[in-house]
């Protein structure tokens, strides 16, 4: 997880995670916050790596290069995801899949802002005919991995690197599911302005699907 700002919701997402993981998960949060937040991620018992704020893209991509386990899992700190479910993303990459994606839209995501959900519906429609293949929800925070492909691929993207983890995998021939989730309302205050922010995931997700078209 990147982490900024989520003293409100950071506790509960943790506890969630101990409770359906019986303890075992490893959790790193690259924080740049100026709240309590690491001070509680550390009660829970994860690792806090300390950065100056740079972004989303930036927080995650040092998250997800730290931990040395064969499934890397990324979530979002603010509970809009059911970690209730990670034993169902964990079971589909022992099956083979080497992403499982949670699919925010598949159920209608009501606890999403009307204007943030159709943004999200029009970027899996720009993603998929750039790329030829159908998605659902490129920019969901919530993610199973096998560690060879966040390790293969070199990331670039800062505010789009959630539709870019989609995306690369995907044009590159790895096995990838979309898979449905629970979306909630979200605990404290957004960080990311709806206007600037989606301009920004869409410009990644045509550059990153050109840079793979064309590789």
């Amino acid at each position: 997880m990147g982490t900024y700002n989520e003293e409100a919701a950071i506790g509960k997402v943790l506890s969630d995670i101990e409770d359906v993981t019986d303890g075992k998960a490893e959790v790193v949060c690259v924080d740049g916050s100026s709240d309590r937040t690491p001070e509680i991620a550390r009660e829970h018992g994860a690792t806090v790596v300390t950065q100056r704020p740079q972004g989303y893209g930036v927080a995650v991509r040092a998250a997800i290069l730290e931990p040395d386990r064969p499934i890397v899992v990324t979530t979002d700190c603010d509970d809009t995801y059911p970690m209730e479910q990670l034993p169902e993303f964990l079971e589909l990459i022992n099956d083979g899949y080497d992403v499982v994606s949670g699919d925010r839209l598949y159920h209608g995501a009501d606890a999403m802002p009307a204007f943030n959900r159709f943004g999200n519906h029009a970027f899996a429609a720009i993603a998929s005919v750039l790329m030829g293949t159908r998605v659902h929800d490129t920019t969901t925070g919530m993610r199973a991995y096998r560690r060879d492909v966040v390790e293969s691929i070199e990331w670039t993207e800062n505010t789009g690197l959630s539709a870019e983890l989609l995306v690369r995998p995907l044009m590159r021939g790895y096995d990838v599911r979309e898979h449905p989730i629970e979306y909630r309302e979200r605990a404290g205050e957004t960080k990311l302005d709806p206007i600037q922010g989606g301009a920004a995931i869409a410009k990644s997700i045509v550059k990153v699907c050109l840079e793979e078209r064309f590789r």
